[in-house]
């Protein structure tokens, strides 16, 4: 019986997520071996991507940060879902009032 996939604390992995880490069996003991708020950033980092091309570049670059043993996205100011901590000012600013410098 297989392990069921581990998700985030706040978002869920998509499918297509889903299969691209487990066609991997190197990434997904990477992946299961990884903080659930760690998972959470990867997924939120992945599902904020506005096109289809940009979500399917970062699932790629997903497993290719957890082979360099990432242990979360690299440029990523953090998931603005989180109910267990408020956004930092930059995040409220920026990320949610989408208001310019």
């Amino acid at each position: 019986m297989t392990e069921a996939f581990l998700h985030g604390t706040v978002h869920e992995a998509r499918a297509d997520m889903q299969a691209a880490i487990t066609a991997d069996p190197a990434a997904l003991a990477l992946w299961q071996a990884l903080t659930p708020l760690g998972r959470n950033e990867f997924i939120c980092w992945v599902d904020d991507a506005r096109q289809d091309k940009t979500r399917a570049r970062r699932i790629v670059r997903t497993v290719e940060e957890l082979h360099e043993g990432k242990k979360r996205p690299c440029c990523w100011a953090g998931c603005i879902h989180r109910t267990d901590k408020a956004p930092s000012k930059w995040q409220q600013a920026v990320l949610i009032d989408k208001k310019a410098k």
